[in-house]
């Protein structure tokens, strides 16, 4: 599933947060830092399993925010409700 958003917070601190929360706030499907760049970050859990975020700064200046997951829905919820969401969080 993909989540969707717009956070107050810039990209790189979102990106930071959430590698916070996969290693250290989800006990029983940890994820970890397989790849890193500006505006994206791929986690790896223990099972092989991936969640990919992306974060960028739109022409408003808020933050848009991008995660991709088959496994890890139910933590991408919980985690993005630990940022100060500017909107609504759309899940398809």
């Amino acid at each position: 599933m993909t989540h969707t958003t717009t956070v107050a917070l810039p990209p790189a601190a979102v990106l930071e947060a959430a590698q916070r929360f996969f290693a250290e706030r989800v006990p029983s499907a940890a994820a970890f830092v397989e790849q890193a760049g500006p505006g994206y970050l791929v986690l790896r859990g223990q099972g092989g399993e991936e969640v990919v975020f992306s974060a960028r700064a739109d022409a408003g200046g808020k933050t848009q925010v991008r995660a991709s997951t088959l496994f890890f829905d139910q933590a991408v919820d919980r985690f993005l409700s630990t940022l100060p969401l500017e909107a609504g969080v759309h899940v398809a």
